[in-house]
């Protein structure tokens, strides 16, 4: 039988952080798609249309350039390493970062023309020299995106240049700037730079978070005419990392004032609080068969919730169990969830162990508890 238990005391603890009865609203937005989450605990914040696909424009060279970061990060490549400029990456349209058919250029200067400039043409140059075509390369993104668990997107090139053939969302997006971000943290700073000139031609970051003083550090902007305009942004403010994917915005400016206003609502409304360190008892779970009656469950992991800052004290914790657990039961064997729900936000489980082992009775004993069961139901 599954059995659900409140967690009281955890909820009189958590209501003294925040003792104000209202609960934060929960918010709209203009986009088309949208999804935010707070990048320690993955609680989800907004979600509207998170799975559709959709053109990812310029934002599909965040993957173009986690390919670059994974070849620095294993010595296939290195900043200084210069590159040759094909035609075809020179004659490419759109934004660009005007480099020279027939030269070299030097790949840290390529990865600022891709991140600041958004250089379709330093995007091709890269992509011809780690994979020989932009074909070739394109089929290594995808086996990236498998890797990294985007499992509704399809790259067709490496700048993001529309193709029925090339797309994400905005969930699978998200994923890509939290590997980024924490795979590659030595080369994510230059997706906060500001500017970058080549050949006397000085070109701004496209991203208007960057501009907004409230703690942006990334990531990307893009734009179709399909896909509208969109943005994947992030966001530190005390210590607490925001994540924002949206797109289908109608113009510049409105993706600059919806950006900002989804990422401050995300960052002042909601805070983390650690609910349970790891190995600290969450609750206890009754046990039939074993040498004891009852087993502390315990996290591996600290527990670390996010929560609307207005309204903590309206958030549910309860313990889910098939009961009872029967012994033998071993230290660090999966048997319960904690499942918390929080107003206006997803509901998140977070496994739980036994905390100690529980061995089974013996033959005679187990014999007398299947006769109480049977009898009496305990």
């Amino acid at each position: 039988m599954l059995i659900i238990r409140s967690i009281c005391l955890v909820l009189f603890s958590l209501a003294i952080l925040a003792p104000l009865s209202a609960v934060a609203e929960p918010i709209e937005t203009i986009a088309k798609q949208a999804f935010i989450i707070d990048d320690q605990t993955g609680a989800v914040l907004l979600e509207k249309n998170a799975d559709e696909r959709m053109p990812t424009s310029s934002m599909s060279k965040v993957i173009t350039m986690a390919a670059v970061f994974e070849a620095l990060k294993e010595g296939r490549l290195h900043l200084d390493d210069t590159l040759p400029v094909s035609e075809e990456a020179w004659r490419k349209g759109g934004s660009k970062m005007f480099v020279e058919v027939g030269k070299r250029v030097k790949v840290e200067d390529l990865i600022r023309g891709v991140l600041i400039q958004s250089g379709n043409d330093a995007t091709i140059v890269l992509a011809e020299g780690l994979a020989g075509t932009e074909e070739a390369f394109a089929g290594y993104l995808n086996k990236l995106a498998e890797r990294f668990g985007m499992s509704n997107s399809h790259f067709a090139n490496a700048s993001g240049w529309p193709d029925p053939n090339h797309y994400s969302t905005a969930r699978d997006l998200t994923r890509l700037a939290q590997v980024t971000i924490h795979e590659y943290p030595q080369y994510y700073p230059y997706y906060s730079e500001l500017e970058f000139t080549y050949h006397d031609i000085k070109q701004g970051n496209r991203n208007p978070l960057l501009y907004k003083n409230i703690g942006a550090d990334g990531v990307k902007t893009g734009h179709t005419e399909d896909g509208g305009y969109g943005l994947i942004g992030s966001a530190v403010q005390d210590g607490r990392r925001v994540i924002l994917v949206v797109n289908g915005l109608t113009s510049m400016k409105e993706r600059s004032s919806e950006s900002e206003r989804l990422m401050k609502w995300a960052l002042y409304n909601f805070e983390n609080k650690t609910a349970f360190k790891a190995g600290e008892t969450v609750g206890q779970a009754d046990v039939v068969m074993g040498k004891s009656k009852t087993l502390d469950l315990v996290s591996a992991n600290d527990i670390v919730l996010t929560l609307p800052k207005l309204g903590a004290d309206e958030v549910k914790l309860s313990l889910h169990y098939n009961s009872p657990l029967i012994a033998p039961i071993q230290k660090g064997e999966k048997v319960a969830v904690l499942k918390v729900e929080a107003p206006n936000m997803q509901a998140v489980e977070y496994p739980l162990q036994a905390g100690q082992d529980v061995s089974e009775l013996g033959f005679f004993m187990k014999a007398i508890e299947k006769a109480k069961i049977l009898l009496w139901g305990q």
